[in-house]
């Protein structure tokens, strides 16, 4: 396999990681790039995927949905239920 690279920085927004994986992805399916390269690529990009992930799950956390009472004023907040 290829020399192992980098990790991905923790702080990296999830649309620069975004941006860099659809870069990944175009490169790949262009099927230009040589064998080494495109498994260089395919971890990275790996990395990437799963890096967004997490900032996903993060985000998904941090949503709160406002809680409604009968009498229509609101409650207060709970965590947003997804899925």
């Amino acid at each position: 396999m290829s020399d192992a690279a980098p990790p991905i920085p923790a702080d990296l927004s999830f649309e620069d990681a975004l941006s860099r994986l659809e870069t990944i992805v175009s490169r790949l399916e262009s099927g230009q790039a040589p064998l080494e390269e495109s498994i260089t690529l395919y971890e990275e990009g790996a990395r990437l995927k799963a890096h967004c992930e997490a900032r996903l799950k993060a985000a998904q956390l941090r949503v709160e949905k406002i809680v409604v009472g009968s009498d229509g004023q609101a409650r207060g907040v709970e965590p947003a239920e997804f899925g």
